[in-house]
């Protein structure tokens, strides 16, 4: 089971390993994977992350996967993670992973922008949140390689959007952020391609990830949407015993699938 963290989250979030733990437990090697630049991982490469980043990822996920030898391999991914996870198993179709079995996307953003868009709008803590956490990414970053980036002018942006803007300075081969967002941008078309199984779980009361954005997703025989009315962004715990739910529900599938 290879896991993929969300956006400033890490291999270390509270979700990662809680799923880690819970694979691990019950028989799988689990890998949990850090994104370029989170966790620690910032001093390892000069060129900064970004959402459409996939090729490494896929690359990493490729020689893991290799290493498994004859072992199925499954990938979950959340938030961000999710959308690269998505991304992986549609690449997967003209690049085979070894012994991909099925891919599994908690909360993911098909829509970077409106996801952009929403995480602004939505309650200040959440936007203060993210904020915080990629500035200090930045940060890190900019301290790391001081005579590459120079992030102080553009800190005191207010929204996500006012730094994603600000940011593609750093990205000249992006025309403008609308372009940068297109890149991952995932639509109906994007999986008419799928050869293994796709589930996605999604909540309607999910504060930053519109839910009106999976109604395209119907018709598509390899790919499942989960709707739940409650479950929030990457939430979907269960209370009375206390779970997550897409834990036993993965568990379920791949076992069925063996």
């Amino acid at each position: 089971m290879i896991i993929i963290h969300g956006w400033e989250g890490s291999s270390s979030s509270a979700y990662v390993l809680t799923a880690g733990s819970f694979f691990f437990s019950r028989g799988f090697s689990v890998c949990r994977l850090n994104l370029r630049d989170h966790g620690e991982s910032h001093h390892l490469n000069e060129g900064l992350f970004h959402g459409a980043l996939l090729q490494e990822t896929f690359d990493a996920v490729n020689e893991l996967a290799r290493q498994a030898g004859r072992l199925p391999v499954f990938v979950l991914g959340f938030s961000l993670g999710a959308n690269f996870s998505l991304r992986i198993a549609v690449k997967h179709a003209q690049t085979p992973v070894p012994q991909l079995r099925k891919v599994f996307a908690v909360s993911p953003p098909l829509d970077p922008y409106k996801t952009t868009l929403a995480i602004d709008r939505a309650p200040t803590l959440y936007r203060k949140y993210f904020l915080q956490k990629w500035k200090r990414s930045l940060k890190k970053k900019q301290m790391l390689f001081p005579s590459r980036y120079s992030f102080t002018a553009m800190l005191g942006a207010k929204t996500c959007m006012e730094l994603t803007e600000q940011m593609m300075s750093y990205f000249p081969d992006f025309p403008s952020y609308r372009d940068y967002f297109r890149l991952y941008t995932l639509e109906r078309e994007s999986f008419k391609e799928l050869n293994i199984p796709v589930t996605i779980f999604t909540a309607a009361d999910d504060p930053v990830i519109p839910a009106e954005d999976f109604q395209q997703l119907v018709n598509l025989p390899l790919l499942e949407v989960l709707h739940q009315p409650f479950g929030g962004h990457c939430g979907f715990i269960d209370l009375f015993p206390h779970r997550r739910w897409y834990n036993e529900k993965i568990m379920e599938m791949t076992v069925a699938g063996l």
